[in-house]
């Protein structure tokens, strides 16, 4: 009997500290601090998902966007939001601010894919005892970024990110009286992620090939590391219409180039 009464207790506490845990962390979603500022990653469970562009989904398709093509992704975290004004201080100085319209929580514009880079490597200097095993801070791929956008497995099958009506989740041409806006306003898509349509554009971590959809052969995480003249830049920005919001849309930029209407998010990616 006394065995068994040490046993029960055991479970107890067990489950104690699980509902402890669970009411902590809420799903297998991260926040990472730095400099007092948070940076909240959104877990994306991996999958196979038909990605690029189809007439009946996203309309409008450019040859850079065909063929659409089923691609197979591991598990990996993405920023619940583009890289904010405080998230960039916080990381590269407080006098460090590029943008053209200041706010602490406005993406951070201006920012070429380089300096991108410069910011990832030192968070994942930062945060080194922090990350899960295996895993590291980078820009997503544009695999990633549009798997994700889509809603991964949860997806409800929209044109933009979490809606077939732009309105409710992009700052765009229409709307955005010309200029960023903070990020966490608009709608969310279906795994909590905010403006991955509209507000700034987003730098991934590919070279940019126009042509990459249709000669690519391997579609198990890819990424295209044949270097280019540019770099990818996905989802739109408040400086462009609808149809560039869409989630099959991909876009270019020079590496060195800062831009009023692109930024980037970061992603947390096994290696």
């Amino acid at each position: 009997m006394k065995q068994k009464m040490v046993v029960l207790s055991f479970l107890a506490v067990a489950f104690s500290c699980a509902g402890v845990l669970s009411a902590q962390t809420g799903s297998l979603n991260r926040v990472f601090t730095v400099n007092h500022i948070p940076i909240k990653m959104v877990f994306v469970k991996g999958g196979d998902m038909l990605l690029g562009c189809t007439a009946d989904r996203d309309d409008s398709c450019k040859v850079r966007e065909i063929p659409s093509h089923t691609v197979s992704l591991s598990d990996f975290y993405i920023g619940e939001t583009e890289v904010t004004q405080a998230q960039w201080k916080a990381v590269m100085g407080s006098d460090n601010n590029p943008s053209y319209w200041k706010g602490n929580s406005l993406p951070v514009e201006r920012v070429s894919w380089a300096e991108c880079h410069r910011f990832v490597t030192r968070l994942n200097k930062y945060l080194a005892k922090e990350l899960p095993e295996g895993y590291r801070f980078a820009l997503p791929t544009e695999a990633q970024w549009e798997y994700a956008s889509r809603g991964g497995l949860k997806s409800a099958g929209t044109r933009y990110a979490g809606s077939s009506d732009l309105k409710n989740v992009a700052w765009y041409y229409d709307n955005s009286d010309e200029r960023t806006h903070d990020v966490r306003v608009k709608t969310a898509n279906e795994l909590g992620i905010f403006d991955m349509s509209g507000n700034v554009w987003e730098w991934c971590e590919d070279w940019y090939d126009e042509n990459f959809y249709a000669e690519n052969a391997d579609w198990n995480n890819p990424m295209n590391v044949q270097e280019t003249s540019y770099r990818v830049q996905r989802g739109g920005s408040w400086n462009y219409g609808a149809s560039y919001s869409r989630c099959a849309t991909r876009d270019r930029g020079s590496i060195h180039s800062r831009y009023e209407d692109c930024g980037f998010r970061v992603a947390l990616v096994p290696f």
